[in-house]
């Protein structure tokens, strides 16, 4: 991943080969933010106006850029929007920094080292900026020709296919490099774009590579690496315990499926939370197969699983005074001769029994086996994850996730943390007159209810799953997991790495007692 330091250096003395500026959006043409003072001074003060020349506005996420000043060691100065000019005596909140900073690593792909002189008010401001950085910087290379090595090999570097290698190296200038806040909070940023990142390839890689089986291999190294407790239940063991909902899903496929638990724990810490992810490595539909046109990006239907693996090993590396237990229900949905019909009942690991009557509606199974799963440790609270439905995307669009839960201070916490950390999203209702729908002549419900509000109805469904007496909330990301337009701000094409941030800022919350 890039390499990121703190450093005192003046802009115009420090060797690299671009230096960064925040320029914003002013009533009367681009203003240059803090951080710039001393590339605006070389460039006689009018910096601003040599960008309104070129046709910088100051928009939110625009890149100019321009020949350095004489004198500076950088050749180059790139010019990043931050959006509007903040409000007098408000400096610039942190998401339009990551945001800026992203936009800024990724417009200089390529590059061996890039100073970013944006505006830096504390150690929030410093770990906005590191965590824009080095997420905006990611790169997806493996199954490209020396792809590996694309990282290391510097200025114009290019991987066998053209593209351009990731930004190497970032230098934050004013931050304060021995002060212990600024120090924590480039180390929070660093483990938390690590860890992301892994979501973000896991996403990324393709189904033919990233079965149930090698999932749990990668969460069982990291587990090690990290001193994270974790246990693998395989086919065998899944029957035998009754874990009717994985297995049912995964009967149709020659990759039998997983469910992993992941275990960090604090030592005397009070409180327990537990994330539960939907990790389905490849998603045909089953026998409900999705048609052509519905199936090519299927490879993201574990993105749950992912920021659930991503979160817990993240409060592990932090050290978070919470314990936290993961639990990655894992499977692949494919048609064949054994695969589960619809029709079929299956008896889940709860007791209850469900009617299959789509099996395009899989997710909701093996999630209800890991929530009455993670319900027996009577968790403080339990929040599950879960590219879920079509109709989250249809209500909310491709950015912003659904938020459900069990108890409406709990959603509204959620909600606010997850915009708090640059996550849209929205609080959305569990309407009890949706529930009949799911009612089964056959069976104790049916996987299936009424067509309008599906992505209600699946939370419905999932909440009959969840221990009494427990806090739960259900984060429906199937917009923003996987983005199939052109990047933004920080944000890439393809796996994103959604939810991760709200769920290791829930655990910080957690363990700081800011929740009850």
């Amino acid at each position: 991943m890039t390499a990121l330091t703190l450093s005192t250096a003046a802009a115009s003395g420090l060797r690299a080969d671009a230096i960064v500026v925040g320029v914003a959006k002013g009533a009367k043409g681009p203003v240059v933010a803090p951080g710039a003072e001393s590339v605006d001074k070389a460039y006689d003060g009018k910096l601003a106006s040599v960008l309104e020349t070129l046709g910088a506005a100051g928009a939110e996420g625009e890149v100019t850029k321009l020949p350095a000043p004489s004198g500076f060691k950088a050749p180059l100065v790139l010019a990043v929007g931050l959006g509007a000019v903040p409000e007098k005596d408000s400096g610039y909140d942190a998401e339009a920094l990551r945001r800026a900073a992203g936009a800024a690593s990724r417009a200089l792909a390529g590059t061996k080292k890039a100073a970013f002189a944006l505006p830096v008010e504390d150690a929030a401001g410093t770990g906005a900026i590191a965590e824009g950085a080095l997420l905006g910087a990611y790169s997806f290379d493996a199954y490209k020709d020396n792809g590996e090595d694309t990282a290391a090999k510097g200025k114009d570097a290019k991987d066998g296919k053209g593209a351009k290698a990731p930004l190497a190296e970032v230098a934050l200038l004013g931050a304060k490099p021995r002060d212990k806040a600024h120090k924590a909070a480039v180390e929070r940023a660093t483990a938390l774009a690590e860890e992301l990142n892994r979501a973000r390839d896991l996403v990324n890689t393709p189904p033919n590579d990233l079965n149930p089986e090698a999932f749990a291999a990668v969460a069982t190294a990291a587990a090690k690496e990290h001193g994270v407790k974790i246990q693998v239940l395989d086919e065998k063991a899944l029957a035998k315990g009754g874990y009717g909902g994985i297995l049912g899903v995964g009967a149709g496929s020659q990759a039998p499926p997983r469910l992993v638990k992941l275990s960090y724990s604090a030592g005397k810490a009070k409180k327990h939370l537990a994330f539960v992810g939907k990790g389905i490595t490849y998603d045909s539909g089953g026998i409900s197969l999705k048609p052509a046109g519905h199936n090519e990006t299927m490879k993201c239907d574990m993105a749950g699983a992912a920021a659930v693996f991503a979160a817990v090993i993240t409060a592990a590396r932090l050290g978070l005074d919470v314990n936290v237990t993961g639990w990655l229900a894992l499977a692949e949905n494919m048609p064949s001769g054994s695969a589960t019909r619809p029709g079929d009942v299956l008896r889940m690991y709860s007791g209850k029994t469900v009617e299959v009557l789509n099996t395009d509606a899989e997710g909701r199974l093996v999630l209800a086996d890991a929530l009455t799963k993670a319900s027996e440790e009577k968790p403080d609270a339990i929040v599950d994850v879960a590219t879920l439905t079509g109709a989250m995307v249809m209500a909310l669009g491709g950015r912003t996730f659904g938020v459900m839960a069990n108890d409406d201070a709990f959603r509204t916490s959620l909600h606010e943390i997850a915009e708090e950390v640059g996550e849209p999203s929205w609080p959305m209702p569990l309407p009890e007159h949706l529930r009949k729908g799911m009612d089964s002549p056959t069976a104790d419900i049916a996987n299936m209810g009424e067509r309008m509000g599906g992505g209600l109805v699946a939370g419905l469904f999932l909440k009959e799953f969840v221990g009494e007496g427990i806090a739960w909330a259900h984060l429906d990301i199937a917009g923003p997991a996987y983005n199939e337009s052109a990047p933004f701000g920080y944000t890439p094409k393809g796996g994103t790495g959604s939810a991760v941030r709200t769920l290791v800022r829930l655990a910080e919350r957690t363990a700081a007692g800011d929740l009850g």
